[in-house]
């Protein structure tokens, strides 16, 4: 056949999609899940419609990925504290039902945690910490996995 096969390119789109899942879980970052979740869907559909040459599927898929532009978009914003955004005070990411922040703030690459041993300053069941020494913030790694979700999507 001449026609090349779409569906290794939709795969990468999988695999990309799941790995940003993994670690917005890890995080209890609730909205980019949710986020994550419906992309996960709508590449299973655009797989479907490039196999099948449905152009309802594949029309639905082009216009999902100009949303996941837009959600990557604001990711990028949001983690880099453009205009109003803040992530000290804007709970969005968790629907603002628990203080946990990117699974990249302590587990990135060469960063060192240690507790803060006064209790005082920690929310109840909550400690506080501080992270030192990562070759790479973790805004960076996120705005890092935002950009490559937007190259895959164009």
């Amino acid at each position: 056949s001449l026609i090349p096969d779409p569906a290794p390119p939709l795969a990468l789109f999988q695999v990309a999609a799941l790995e940003r899942q993994i670690f917005d879980f890890l995080g209890y970052q609730w909205a980019p899940i949710l986020a994550n979740f419906l992309h996960i869907m709508a590449v299973i559909l655009g797989i479907f419609g490039t196999i099948q040459y449905r152009s309802r599927y594949l029309m639905m898929y082009a216009v999902w990925l100009v949303l996941w532009v837009g959600w990557n978009a604001f990711i990028i914003c949001f983690y880099l504290e453009v205009g109003r955004l803040s992530q000290d005070r804007d709970f969005i990411m968790t629907f603002n039902t628990s203080l946990h922040r990117s699974w990249w703030m302590e587990n990135g690459p060469g960063c060192l945690v240690t507790p803060v041993l006064n209790a005082q300053l920690a929310p109840q069941d909550h400690h506080v910490i501080t992270v030192s020494g990562c070759l790479l913030d973790y805004q960076y790694i996120e705005v890092l996995s935002s950009a490559t979700q937007i190259f895959l999507a164009v």
